[in-house]
């Protein structure tokens, strides 16, 4: 039959193909990210950084995990007449060339049920899911104290 062999070269094809996809420098970003040191033997962490979307196209963050956290999501945290509130984010849109900040007060990675110990200068992988199914794996640096803005 004519359907095996122009599956094999087909097949052959996709697997060249592969190895420059892979190698291929991701256009969305992770940078200054970090994780604040819970007290104690707390169930549950933040996460912040920012991400950025180098790609010609908008992106969707749809998820985050990490193989440090049982459960890990993103979070926007509001002050509605005077009383702080948070929401979960299902749906995180970047336009392109843009940045979102995660950062105390605002928007935030909230990392619950720690999976190993926390220790100031520690690192946590952090793999942020985009919609139409790319990954982007990053590291949050575990810090004491939030981290000081440089000065402009």
């Amino acid at each position: 039959m004519i359907t095996k062999p122009f599956v094999c070269v087909l097949l052959a094809m996709c697997a060249a193909d592969a190895p420059a996809a892979a190698a291929e420098p991701s256009c969305v970003t992770v940078r200054e990210g970090w994780v604040r040191l819970p007290p104690g033997s707390a169930p549950m962490a933040a996460g912040y950084g920012v991400i950025h979307n180098g790609c010609k196209a908008p992106v969707t963050v749809v998820a985050a995990g990490s193989k440090a956290f049982g459960e890990v999501s993103l979070h926007e945290t509001t002050l509605v007449n005077g009383v702080s509130r948070m929401r979960a984010v299902e749906r995180l849109p970047i336009a392109p060339n843009a940045s979102v900040a995660l950062k105390p007060g605002g928007l935030h990675l909230m990392l619950m049920q720690p999976e190993v110990p926390l220790k100031n200068g520690g690192e946590v992988p952090l793999r942020l899911s985009l919609e139409h199914g790319r990954k982007i794996d990053a590291m949050l640096i575990i810090r004491a104290d939030a981290p000081r803005s440089p000065a402009r």
